[in-house]
């Protein structure tokens, strides 16, 4: 029903900058909320942020500051903007949607995509 498909992972050094790109099979407006988690090695899934369909958002105090989620609606993208990169954001990061089209809020599937790995060096 709903495909997520993240890219723009890579190695980059402590201090650089990663553009991370979510791309929807549907309209990111039909999918309410949409998430960035991160996975490092031996290591529970970490939520990173939030994108609601009205564009507020939310973000963990461990990427506060520095990530910033962002949408654009015409390539039915979301977007994790990293700066200030440090050793310990190496991780996978996926995109979520936890609310599917034509599904309530309380009781819908949720969607994963693939994951991206985010490499960040000393």
């Amino acid at each position: 029903q709903v495909q997520l498909v993240e890219s723009g992972g890579g190695l980059v050094q402590a201090g650089g900058s990663l553009r991370l790109s979510c791309a929807a099979s549907v309209s990111i407006d039909k999918l309410h909320d949409m998430d960035w988690y991160r996975q490092a090695p031996g290591k529970q899934r970490e939520w990173i942020a939030t994108l609601t369909s009205g564009d507020s958002t939310n973000y963990a105090d461990s990427v506060k500051g520095r990530f910033t989620i962002s949408r654009d609606n015409a390539e039915n993208t979301v977007y994790l903007q990293m700066n200030s990169l440090k050793p310990e954001d190496t991780a996978v990061y996926y995109c979520h949607a936890g609310v599917l089209p034509g599904f309530p809020t309380d009781r819908s599937p949720e969607v994963w995509g693939q994951g991206t790995l985010v490499t960040v060096s000393s």
